[in-house]
């Protein structure tokens, strides 16, 4: 029986701009707006 490892196993990455970890990385997206100190995603509509 093969094991399964995670995505991305290890630490996770420092936002930038609150030296924090990153919360996008384990944001529910089925329940939307679950966090929320991030930002809304602007959806840019297509041509």
């Amino acid at each position: 029986m093969e094991t399964r490892n995670g995505i991305k196993p290890g630490p996770k990455r420092i936002a930038d701009s609150t030296g924090k970890p990153d919360r996008r990385q384990r944001d529910n997206k089925d329940t939307p707006r679950n966090t929320p100190s991030l930002k809304p995603h602007k959806h840019k509509q297509g041509k």
